[in-house]
C-alpha cells in the first residue's frame, strides 16, 4: 500500500461535507434542543401560542406542539427526528406531543454535559432505557384505574387536555360533547373495549359561536338533495346505501345504433326510461324512502324518485357512507338486483338543513348508532380550526381511557414523584449508567419547571416546594398555574391518561437514544439552482 502514501484519495463526491465524532454529536443535539425550544413556551394551560404564515401567506395560530411542529419547514435531519417524534405521539395517542419533545430535548441537554465529562454515548444511553422502562413500572403503579361508565372523571380528562386552548367558557361544554361521543361509539371486542376516533365526524363550519357547536347521533352529509321535487324532511328514514350509479352504464367499447326514422329514436329514449323506472320501482319495493348513492343518479331516475316521495343525495364520499352504515345499521348495496328490506339502515329523520352558504343531509337519531357526527361552530375560521384540534384533544384522551383505563394527576404532579423514585432507584444502579439515570430523573422536572415558566413563577421556589411535598408523602402534588400554589392535582381534576405519559416518555427515550448514536454526518452535495424559467433536463 505504500504507493498511496503522498496521493490525496477523494471517496465523496464533490461539494459533500462530512462532520464527525464530537462535532457530529454537538450539531445534533444543538439542532433537536432548538425545535424542543420552539414548543417549550406552548406547554400548559398558560402557554403561549405560535402564529405561522406559509409560503402562500396562509396563518396558522395555534398553541398545539403537533400543528407548529407540522408547519414549520425543518431541514436539519436531526431537528427532523423530533418532528417524527411529535407526528407519532399525536397518531398513537392524540395528546402529549409537547411533552415529548420538550423531554427529548432535555435528555439531550442533559447528555450533553455527561458526554463533556467523558461519558461514552452507549452508557447513556443504556441508563436512558432502565429508567424509562422503570418509569414506566412507576406510572402503572401509582395510577388509578377508572369506571368508563363514570363520566365526571371522564369530563375532567377531556377539560385538562383542553386546558390552554382559545376556547374559553366553551371548554366544559366541548368536554360533554367529547364524552358522549366517545361513549356512543365504544365496541366490546373479546375482554377489552375500544373505540375508533374515525367513527366520530368533525364538520366545520363558521358562523354563530362554539357553544352552537352540537353532536348528532347519526352523520353530516356535506351534500344537497339531488332534485327540487323531492322532499326535504324524511321522517322514520329507511335508508339505502348504494354504491352503485343509478345511470345507464355506458360501454366500454365502441357502439354504433342506425336508426332510420323518428318511432325508432323514441322506442330508444322510452328503452331507456324504463330501465331508469326499474331502478327506482326496486329502491321502492324495497321499502326505501331514502336513497344516499355513493356514485351518480340519473336526471330521469332523480324525476321518478321525486314522483315517488323519496329524498336522494348523489357523489357522497366512501367514507361517509361507511359511516352511515355504522350509524344506521343499513348494509351497502354494489348491485340494486341485490336489495332488500333488510339492507335499509334507519334512521328518525333525514332532514337538508342550510348551515352558513352551504346546504348539508343531516341523519339523525339513528338507533344505538357506531358512528356520531360533530358540527363545530365558530364566528371566525381560524376559531373553527383551532376548536376542531382542541376537540380532536379531547377525543384522544378520552379514547386513551376507553383502551387503558388508567389516568394519572397532570400539572407536573406525575413528573415530579417520577423524578423522586427514578433518583431512588440510581442509586441502585451503579457505576456511570447510574449518571445517566440521574440525569433522566433531572429531565423529568422540566415538565414543571416548564409549566412554571410559561405561568410567570419562579421556577426555583415552585421545584423546591413541589419535591418538599412529595417528600411528605405528597403523591399528586403539583402546581396551580393560576394561584401559585402546590395542590393535590387529583382533588383538582387535572388528570391525564397513562396511555399519553408513557407513550410521550418512550418517544423521548427512542429519539435521543437515536441521535446520541450518530457520530458521523455525511452530506451530499446539493444540486446547482436551476435558471430561472428552465425546468430540469430532458432523460
Amino acid at each position: 500500500m505504500s504507493y498511496l502514501a503522498n496521493q490525496q484519495v477523494i471517496i465523496l463526491k464533490e461539494g459533500s461535507s462530512r462532520n464527525r465524532g464530537k462535532d457530529a454529536q454537538r450539531g445534533n443535539i444543538s439542532a433537536a434542543r432548538i425545535v424542543s425550544e420552539v414548543v417549550k413556551t406552548t406547554l400548559g394551560p398558560r402557554g403561549m401560542d405560535k402564529m405561522m404564515v406559509d409560503s402562500l401567506g396562509d396563518v396558522t395560530i395555534t398553541s398545539d406542539g403537533a400543528t407548529v411542529l407540522d408547519e414549520l419547514d425543518v431541514q436539519h435531519p436531526a431537528a427532523k427526528m423530533l418532528v417524527e417524534v411529535a407526528k407519532t405521539q399525536d397518531d398513537e395517542v392524540g395528546d402529549g406531543t409537547t411533552t415529548s419533545v420538550v423531554l427529548a430535548g432535555e435528555l439531550l441537554k442533559r447528555a450533553e454535559f455527561l458526554l463533556d465529562q467523558g461519558v461514552h454515548p452507549t452508557v447513556i444511553n443504556a441508563g436512558y432505557k432502565k429508567a424509562g422502562e422503570r418509569a414506566r413500572e412507576i406510572l402503572n403503579e401509582i395510577s388509578k384505574p377508572v369506571d368508563l361508565k363514570d363520566t365526571e372523571t371522564l369530563r375532567k380528562v377531556a377539560i385538562t387536555a383542553m386546558r390552554g386552548k382559545s376556547l374559553g367558557g366553551a371548554t366544559e361544554h366541548f368536554a360533554k360533547i367529547a364524552v358522549q361521543a366517545v361513549n356512543q361509539i365504544i365496541e366490546k371486542r373479546g375482554d377489552s373495549f375500544v373505540a375508533d376516533i374515525d367513527n366520530i365526524q368533525l364538520v366545520k363550519k363558521e358562523g354563530k359561536s362554539l357553544m352552537d357547536t352540537e353532536l348528532v347521533n347519526g352523520v353530516i352529509i356535506d351534500k344537497e338533495v339531488v332534485h327540487p321535487g323531492m322532499p326535504k324532511r324524511m321522517q322514520k328514514a329507511r335508508i339505502a346505501l348504494l354504491d352503485t350509479a343509478m345511470e345507464i352504464e355506458k360501454t366500454e367499447f365502441s357502439a354504433e345504433i342506425k336508426i332510420s326514422n323518428p318511432q325508432q329514436m323514441q322506442s330508444f329514449l322510452d328503452e331507456e326510461t324504463k330501465l331508469m323506472k326499474d331502478m327506482v320501482d326496486k329502491v321502492a319495493e324495497a321499502g326505501a324512502n331514502v336513497v344516499l348513492c355513493q356514485k351518480g343518479i340519473d336526471e330521469i331516475a332523480q324525476s321518478f324518485m321525486a314522483k315517488q316521495g323519496i329524498l336522494a343525495a348523489r357523489r357522497i364520499k366512501k367514507s361517509d357512507i361507511e359511516k352511515l352504515s355504522r350509524a344506521t345499521g343499513g348494509r351497502i348495496v354494489t348491485n340494486l338486483e341485490d336489495l332488500r328490506a333488510s339492507d335499509l339502515g334507519n334512521a328518525g329523520l333525514v332532514e337538508e338543513r342550510k348551515i352558513g352558504d352551504d346546504k348539508m343531509i343531516f341523519i339523525e337519531d339513528a338507533k344505538d348508532p357506531k358512528s356520531v357526527s360533530i358540527l363545530i361552530r365558530a364566528g371566525l375560521e381560524r376559531m373553527v380550526d383551532e376548536a376542531e384540534r382542541s376537540l380532536k384533544d379531547a377525543l384522544s384522551v378520552v379514547i386513551d381511557v376507553v383502551k387503558k383505563n388508567k389516568i394519572v394527576a397532570g400539572g407536573g404532579a406525575v413528573e415530579t414523584e417520577l423524578a423522586k423514585r427514578i433518583r431512588d432507584y440510581a442509586t441502585k444502579i451503579g457505576g456511570r449508567e447510574q449518571l445517566a439515570v440521574e440525569a433522566f430523573a433531572d429531565a423529568m422536572e422540566a415538565i414543571p419547571r416548564t409549566l412554571s415558566e410559561n405561568a410567570g413563577l419562579d421556577q426555583v421556589d415552585i421545584l423546591v416546594a413541589l419535591r418538599a411535598a412529595h417528600e411528605a408523602k405528597g403523591l399528586w402534588s403539583g402546581i396551580n398555574v393560576y394561584t401559585g400554589e402546590i395542590t393535590d392535582m387529583m382533588k383538582e381534576g387535572v388528570l391525564e391518561p397513562v396511555k399519553v405519559k408513557e407513550h410521550a416518555i418512550g418517544s423521548a427515550v427512542e429519539v435521543a437514544s437515536m441521535i446520541l448514536r450518530i457520530d458521523d454526518v455525511i452530506a451530499a452535495a446539493k444540486p446547482p439552482p436551476m435558471p430561472r424559467g428552465q425546468g430540469p433536463p430532458p432523460d
